[in-house]
């Protein structure tokens, strides 16, 4: 993530016009900082965007990548709760992330996936869709996902898994995070072949190819300032 940027000072200012927007600028300071408010309300509207979306994937039968890849498809073959099991595959993911990213991304990854977790096997007990298309829930799936994982990032916070790597790997060498994010989630998702249909696996591909496409276009290095 980028850090805040002061406004330039300006040299050789020689109009009162001049003078009086670098002062202005000057009093501005940096950019504005998020809160604690902010930065609550960000990881718990971005948990519970793709909270939906593992609701909406469930009843499809469809797939994500990552981590939580890995927890559907353990879902589907031994029934065992997948935000539970979404959260124990992340264990080991925490510490490349402090070694790598810092304090202060781990702890709010780490409360990111809880409330993923948690929303994902209570979420059931408030909502129920009596029919639901494949396509309809990939579509709104992979953009629910890309504007949740979107929220997170900005407030430096991630889902775990894949995606602490693929961020490290951008804000380090300049990669952008949906490319890698593409690669890998399209590459789990394809390992699903043997547990998951045909045709559900392609719904889950687009999915994947979806929010990795808005994450590509929406979330650049430098376009953001708030930290």
């Amino acid at each position: 993530m980028s850090t805040p940027l002061s406004s330039p000072a300006r040299s050789g200012l020689v109009s009162s016009v001049d003078a009086a927007a670098a002062a202005a600028a000057a009093a501005s300071g940096p950019t504005l900082r998020h809160g604690r408010f902010e930065d609550a309300q960000a990881l718990f509207t971005g948990s519970l965007f793709v909270s939906i979306t593992m609701m909406l994937f469930a009843q499809a039968g469809l797939l994500t990548g990552s981590t939580a890849g890995i927890a559907f498809l353990l879902h589907y073959v031994t029934g065992l709760p997948f935000g539970a099991t979404f959260f124990v595959i992340n264990i080991p993911f925490y510490w490349f992330a402090w070694k790598r990213m810092g304090a202060e991304f781990t702890i709010k990854t780490f409360i990111s996936v809880a409330m993923l977790a948690l929303m994902a096997d209570v979420g059931p007990r408030f909502i129920h869709i009596d029919y639901l298309n494949p396509l309809y829930a990939a579509v709104a799936g992979g953009l629910l996902m890309g504007s949740g994982c979107l929220f997170l990032a900005r407030h430096h916070s991630s889902l775990g898994g894949a995606t602490i790597v693929s961020l490290y790997l951008q804000d380090r060498y300049g990669i952008r995070a949906g490319k890698v994010q593409m690669m890998i989630d399209c590459t789990v998702v394809l390992l699903a072949l043997a547990v998951v249909p045909l045709e559900r696996v392609a719904y889950s591909v687009l999915a994947a190819v979806i929010m990795s496409m808005f994450l590509w276009i929406s979330h650049r290095p430098g376009r953001y300032q708030g930290n």
